[in-house]
């Protein structure tokens, strides 16, 4: 007993020892053997913290005078010392006691817990508006109001990151599953407003370091807001079980100086302007092709794989039967509305041109050699 006492003990020091050499604990987001909240990086997440512990000292306090006093009683008032119970009076100071005081403990304790969540929901005056909508299993936002007004995007998990999930045996990486390819871009000491909202199932947007969690509703529309007092990157994921992908929805927010952001944002409008696309300009198949690949790698790699040939309840697409149909209308209507009872999520966020691509990349690439042509006007036709 004492030598399989010592192996195992020996096996989780090595264990512990292997982690701890291969992982770190990654700056905004989860840390090794972390016990605690994150660090706060705003005013309402440090108010948080405050409460936790000043409601665990209550409860620490209570329990410690009540286990006391009966802990006490039972050994100062057993039977077997010649004690015998006895009925005894109920005094009116008793009844008061017992009803006032933890009355009193309750008014102390939501007093500043109040203070907290009203602050947390006053969104008013904020510099920078943005909307973040959840979707199976992304979050697209939206910059609605403030600087960098009308920029607008995708923020996905790094396909290496889901490749490495796929593997069953990942890497080890500081920030798995936690790596998106469009970061939140954020500036310092600004007062950002968060309006949430989703166009499939629930999902909620939180963001440990800021004291954020707010759930995202279809058809609602929920808001709340952060003031980071530091740069620097800071992680989330969504908290709403929302599905089978539900791991890999992570959140980035990258928050940066004014000057940085006023240059982001510039970087950002030049690059809109360059891929804005005419739904009614006619493509060629050369060129929706090579559209397609880019769009195809960005966001269906991860199921389909880069054969096109699917794993588990993910349809192939090379060989498939609508991806070969000459009617167009078949495929429009699974990419843009999905198919599978979700297992194919919708993915009419992407813009008609995107959309008319990837689907001419489907249907000339592996052993589909259709030379079909999927022009964006089509995909405009079939939204409306």
């Amino acid at each position: 007993m004492c030598a399989v006492g010592t192996t195992l003990a020996l096996g989780a020091g090595a264990w512990t020892s292997v982690a701890a050499q291969t992982v770190n604990s990654l700056p905004g987001g989860p840390a090794v053997n972390q016990l605690n909240f994150h660090p706060p990086v705003t005013r309402i997440a440090e108010e948080q913290h405050w409460l936790h512990w000043f409601m665990m000292g209550i409860c620490a306090v209570i329990f410690l005078i009540v286990f006391g006093v009966m802990f006490y009683s039972i050994v100062k008032h057993r039977k077997s010392v010649g004690h015998k119970s006895q009925a005894l009076p109920e005094p009116i100071w008793v009844e008061l006691g017992w009803t006032i005081v933890p009355l009193l403990i309750v008014i102390g304790m939501a007093l500043p817990a109040t203070k907290v969540l009203v602050a947390q929901k006053d969104t008013t005056n904020s510099d920078v508006t943005i909307k973040a909508t959840g979707m199976q299993w992304k979050w697209g936002y939206d910059y609605i109001k403030g600087e960098g007004e009308g920029i607008g995007f995708l923020s996905t998990l790094d396909n290496n990151h889901r490749l490495m999930s796929n593997s069953g045996k990942p890497e080890a990486t500081d920030d798995y599953l936690l790596k998106v390819d469009n970061p939140m871009v954020v500036p310092v000491n600004k007062k950002v407003r968060i309006i949430t909202t989703a166009n499939d199932v629930i999902h909620a947007w939180m963001v440990p370091a800021f004291g954020v969690k707010q759930d995202a509703i279809p058809g609602f529309v929920r808001d709340t807001w952060f003031r980071a007092e530091k740069t620097g990157d800071f992680y989330g994921q969504c908290a709403e079980l929302c599905g089978k992908e539900h791991a890999y929805m992570p959140i980035h927010v990258k928050v940066v100086s004014a000057e940085e952001y006023t240059a982001w944002v510039n970087e950002q409008h030049k690059a809109m302007a360059a891929a804005a696309d005419d739904p009614n300009k006619v493509w060629t198949l050369a060129d929706l092709v090579k559209r397609g690949e880019s769009v195809y790698a960005a966001n269906c790699v991860a199921c389909h794989q880069a054969n096109g040939k699917g794993a588990g309840p993910i349809k192939p697409l090379d060989g498939s039967a609508i991806v070969n149909d000459t009617d167009h209308a078949k495929m429009i209507n699974v990419v843009l509305h999905g198919a599978a009872g979700g297992s194919m999520p919708s993915w009419k966020q992407l813009s008609d041109t995107e959309l008319a691509a990837v689907m001419t990349f489907s249907k000339n690439n592996w052993s589909n050699k259709t030379e079909q042509i999927v022009q964006p006007s089509e995909v405009l036709a079939a939204r409306n």
